[in-house]
């Protein structure tokens, strides 16, 4: 018997669900008379059926995938007309996971089990039971957003194999520690925040000619580098994000650390990448979070 579906299932690519008009009555009985033995394309899981406004999602087995189109031998409807929803949006990319997740939260009915959208360039896609999974992303502000988080959504957006993700900003605000630790003046790494103070404050990329008696909010390489400049530490606030990441036992985190040069290091539900890390290393330690392999090299070819 076809099962149902894992919470998060979308066909990927979409090509695996078929979407038609039918006078078919949509009850299981009736789909299943309909639909076993007639032919279907070879990459078809799923058939959405419309009537007269009413949607239904059905799974379908077939003995062989190998001929162009083959016949169905077992049909199941997963979702019927009250438990289905349609939604028409052409700002969703469907082939998009947490676009489609998105999509469903707008438009929730309570007791819905499939959500069917028509979205970009009118293609079609479902979600199951979308439920989608928290990340947090800890990163220093200001700036705001900050450039992680950004960078963040950029490539969930875009990565086609991710599952529908919660981004959720762990702030590490340069402001807070402030005021939690007066000083007269401060250090900060570099002159990138465009933060404002209540106290003078310098810039260790700057590379001040003098040492004076400030308060560094900053991580270890920022130590290190005072230590080259001025011969000794400096009194230290640990501005790191990756010291600084709050999460439950069960919730991934996506952070960065400037000890790490290029690249990433991920451990268990931490994926840490380098302060300055480009977008290709942003989506690569998301992808790794969830077990996928680095976005593919080449286009899967087969016809």
């Amino acid at each position: 018997m076809i099962p149902d579906p894992p919470p998060n299932t979308i066909t990927f690519p979409y090509r695996g669900l078929s979407v038609q008009e039918s006078e078919v009555p949509l009850t299981a009985h009736d789909l299943q008379q309909w639909l076993v033995g007639r032919e279907i394309y070879r990459r078809t899981d799923y058939l959405v059926l419309r009537n007269g406004g009413r949607t239904a999602l059905v799974g379908l087995r077939a003995d062989s995938r190998e001929p162009l189109f083959t016949p169905v031998v077992e049909a199941r409807m997963l979702s019927g007309p009250a438990t289905t929803v349609w939604i028409d949006d052409s700002d969703v990319d469907v082939g998009n996971a947490t676009a489609l997740a998105r999509a469903a939260a707008a438009n929730r009915v309570a007791g819905a089990l499939a959500y069917v959208v028509r979205g970009r360039y009118e293609h079609v896609n479902f979600i199951w039971r979308p439920t989608p999974i928290r990340v947090h992303v800890t990163e220093v502000i200001p700036p705001e957003p900050p450039k992680l988080y950004a960078m963040a959504a950029q490539a969930v957006a875009f990565d086609e194999e991710l599952p529908p993700i919660d981004l959720i900003l762990d702030a590490v605000d340069i402001r807070d520690l402030a005021a939690a630790h007066p000083a007269e003046r401060y250090l900060l790494p570099c002159r990138g925040s465009g933060v404002d103070l209540p106290a003078g404050v310098s810039f260790l990329d700057t590379r001040p000619e003098q040492r004076e008696d400030w308060l560094l909010i900053g991580c270890e390489r920022s130590q290190q580098f005072h230590r080259h400049f001025y011969g000794q530490d400096s009194e230290q606030v640990d501005l790191c994000p990756k010291a600084r990441s709050r999460r439950s036992d069960d919730e991934l985190v996506l952070t960065k650390c400037c000890l790490i040069e290029r690249g990433m290091d991920v451990t268990g539900e931490i994926a840490v990448v380098p302060w300055g890390a480009n977008l290709d290393e942003v989506r690569a330690a998301l992808r790794a979070l969830f077990g996928l392999k680095p976005p593919p090299a080449a286009v899967d070819a087969r016809r």
